[in-house]
């Protein structure tokens, strides 16, 4: 059985198509990719009821937890303070952190 690699998908949701782009070629590569299951900054209001960003936030961290590393999502450079959070746990945690957009961190 082969071992595929496993990357959790992080950045804004407002970046929706770059989402499905990276997602698209990763997952051509042969990695496993885990990604957001909505997209608040695009569309998908039920992510502003009471009690669910926070929800997604911490479901999120489960997911980077079963992932080798994350890929930001960081077009035109812009990490949000979510994505800022993400970042810090996962290189908490000794994942590899891979960016879209060169970065500086």
């Amino acid at each position: 059985m082969k071992e595929y690699n496993v990357i959790t998908l992080c950045g804004s949701t407002r970046f929706k198509e770059e989402f499905l782009q990276v997602q698209k070629e990763l997952t051509l590569q042969g990695n496993i990719v885990i990604s957001v299951g909505l997209f608040g900054h695009s569309g998908d209001g039920e992510v502003w009821r009471e009690g669910t960003k926070e929800m997604l936030d911490d479901m999120h961290k489960r997911k980077i937890d079963m992932a080798n590393e994350i890929f930001v999502i960081n077009k035109n450079g812009y990490i949000g303070s979510s994505t800022e959070s993400e970042i810090a746990y996962a290189k908490s945690t000794g994942k590899t952190v891979r960016f879209l957009e060169k970065t500086e961190k």
